[in-house]
């Protein structure tokens, strides 16, 4: 009997963590092969699941491009503009800030939605308070959408992804402070 989604899902999870690089698995007409992002480092920029009939690319994560703070113009107005009104933060404290909050990541590659539909308002915002087992977001994976629940409490302080985006597997998706 072939695997079900969920199952894969976990079978992923672990060979992430494990040092394997591919792993095969048949079973009748079932076929499974995974490649982590080791093997596609070394071999391909692609990893492929397949299973009967159907190939599922995952695409490689896409390069960051470093992002170059622009002072904004003076106020003409004698207004205090926000970088004259509040301290700058430079990069490395804004990372040494991040790293002191948890984060929820995506279980799977797919597409990233804050909301059930476009008209209605997001599962979780910036600055609410999620607790473990709380649907936080939905990623849409092959015409199927999975809820996305938090594996950790605390309070939303970043959504670290545009709604309608796509996203990769381990993707961080929310950064959440665990003190608060």
């Amino acid at each position: 009997m072939p695997m079900t989604f969920k199952e894969i899902q976990e079978l992923i999870k672990l060979i992430n963590k494990s040092n394997l690089t591919e792993f095969k698995m048949s079973d009748g007409e079932f076929n499974l092969t995974i490649r982590t992002k080791k093997y596609s480092r070394a071999k391909s920029s692609q990893q492929i699941v397949s299973a009967p009939q159907q190939i599922v690319p995952i695409q490689a994560p896409m390069p960051q491009m470093p992002v170059q703070p622009v002072a904004p113009a003076p106020a003409a107005t004698g207004v205090p503009t926000p970088s004259e009104s509040m301290p700058a933060v430079s990069p490395q404290a804004e990372e040494a800030n991040d790293q002191q909050y948890l984060e929820v990541r995506s279980p799977m590659v797919g597409t990233f939605y804050r909301s059930s539909a476009p008209d209605k308002p997001p599962f979780k915002k910036v600055g609410d308070s999620i607790s473990a087992g709380e649907v936080v977001c939905i990623v849409e994976a092959m015409k199927l959408f999975n809820e996305i629940e938090a594996e950790v409490t605390g309070k939303i302080v970043k959504v670290m992804i545009d709604d309608a985006s796509p996203v990769e597997y381990d993707q961080v998706l929310f950064l959440v402070d665990p003190k608060a």
